[in-house]
């Protein structure tokens, strides 16, 4: 997997910008805990990604930009979370070891039939 890393609003901005062409997932990361560590690796090596961009968010040197990113999309900051952006708006978002790639998929396939 090749993570993007957000560290800036300007990224962030881009990053709402390419959700109207791509499917976009910022995994809200803390390196202080193990259930993030997990919840990393079980994407990592869930194999397939299909078109997905993933794009890592370190809560613990990133809080005021995690901050914004959730009020931004009207998500409770959990953390580990992933949250699903398609067409500039959030419309899944999971925490801790519910965070599954096969429900990312999903949720992609769903959306982008409505």
């Amino acid at each position: 997997m090749n993570w993007n890393f957000l560290t800036s609003a300007e990224e962030f901005d881009s990053l709402i910008d390419r959700s109207f062409h791509q499917p976009q997932v910022i995994f809200k990361h803390s390196t202080r805990c193990a259930t993030s560590s997990m919840a990393k690796n079980r994407l990592e090596k869930s194999g397939d990604f299909g078109n997905i961009e993933f794009t890592l968010l370190d809560v613990i040197s990133q809080r005021p930009l995690s901050a914004q990113v959730a009020e931004k999309l009207d998500v409770w900051h959990e953390s580990p979370q992933a949250i699903l952006v398609l067409n500039g708006k959030a419309v899944y978002d999971e925490s801790h070891i519910s965070i599954r790639m096969a429900d990312i998929k999903e949720q992609c396939i769903l959306h982008s039939k409505s």
